[in-house]
């Protein structure tokens, strides 16, 4: 099956666990792989009939800016849910880092990934 991927979107959001996370804010870095059939689009050289990058791009925006989590895995999926809901994705993966993560030791990020597909 074919893939659409876009790759490192960053968004500055108010999420996390801690009240200081929540209120001071942080780096997000988001990939998310949709899983569609690219055939028709390709042989007709038809925007109209291809995936909307913009709308999916605008589902990750939206879910970080219109409302607050505490888990990485919770944004992963309502992204995940919302995506599953557009004509032709068969499925989504979606990788969601926090680059900045509390902890007392160095690292380069924490990193959740979830694969979801389209019940039959």
């Amino acid at each position: 099956m074919d893939k659409i991927r876009l790759k490192n979107i960053t968004f500055y959001a108010h999420h996390g666990y801690y009240q200081a996370e929540r209120e001071l804010g942080q780096k997000f870095e988001v990939d998310i792989e949709i899983t569609t059939d690219l055939r028709e689009p390709a042989l007709e050289d038809d925007l109209k009939k291809t995936m909307d990058y913009r709308k999916i791009f605008q589902i990750a925006k939206e879910t970080f800016e219109d409302d607050e989590f505490h888990l990485i895995e919770t944004i992963a999926e309502r992204m995940a849910t919302r995506i599953l809901d557009i004509k032709n994705v068969q499925a989504v993966r979606i990788r969601v880092r926090k680059p900045h993560v509390p902890l007392s030791g160095l690292l380069d990020y924490v990193e959740v990934e979830i694969f979801r597909e389209k019940d039959a």
